[in-house]
């Protein structure tokens, strides 16, 4: 199921080796997150990917547009799928990125990564907007930095799923949203406000669903892969 991201959201390249073991041929890809990445650095990355996984590096740069630049650079060369910058970095950060990743990728004779922008966590709500200085709904917030990353070459964003339907409206088919906050599994732990089935994500309009818990903390997290598998394949989307 190529739509289906798992996120390694463990502390060891151990852990994560085995988890990719048992779930690869069921999943689209691996999410290598800051505590991963962290704790293994570019090592892990570049492991997945000369094994043919694809592997979206979530770091959320955010930084002048030089700086940026460079690391969205640093994360095409260990062989990134996938890429994301904070939108909240400005047009000219995302513009910078852009460029970055398609002349490092063209340096090196392979495809550019997927570029996309993290617009609203799933963690806050519009309680939380007037402490980080937003003002007005949470959603039109989204839409407008979901546009702005469009005219600034990006090729998608990150968006919960109760985003999803205006960003696909506003920003057209070929734009890709990446979907977390799926629900799914008996983990009790719930820190993303904004949440969806896997089905009802990618029937609204979700391009990539990303999964942690409910598969990680599941019994058998392949079992529970196929499961999520399942069904997005039964979504009309």
């Amino acid at each position: 199921m190529d739509q289906l991201l798992v996120a390694l959201d463990v502390d060891t390249a151990d852990e994560a080796r085995a988890l990719a073991g048992k779930l690869r041929g069921v999943v689209g890809g691996f999410k290598i997150g800051s505590r991963l990445f962290t704790g293994e650095g570019p090592a892990i990355v570049s492991e997945l990917a000369s094994r043919g996984d694809r592997v979206f590096l979530d770091l959320k740069f955010h930084d002048i547009p030089n700086t940026v630049a460079g690391a969205v650079a640093a994360a095409t060369r260990i062989g990134a799928w996938m890429i994301n910058v904070h939108a909240a970095g400005g047009s000219a950060m995302m513009r910078a990125a852009a460029e970055a990743a398609h002349t490092e990728a063209a340096r090196m004779s392979r495809p550019a990564p997927v570029l996309i922008a993290v617009t609203v966590l799933t963690s806050l709500d519009d309680s939380v907007l007037p402490e980080i200085g937003v003002q007005g709904r949470l959603p039109d917030h989204v839409e407008r930095l979901a546009l702005l990353a469009k005219a600034s070459g990006l090729d998608g964003v990150v968006a919960s799923p109760q985003e999803i339907r205006a960003v696909r409206a506003r920003c057209g088919t070929d734009f890709a949203i990446v979907t977390p906050g799926i629900r799914g599994g008996d983990d009790a732990r719930q820190d993303q406000r904004r949440t969806m089935s896997a089905d009802e994500a990618l029937a609204a309009g979700a391009t990539f669903l990303v999964v942690g818990r409910p598969i990680l903390a599941a019994p058998d997290p392949r079992a529970a892969a196929e499961r999520i598998a399942a069904l997005c394949r039964t979504s009309p989307a």
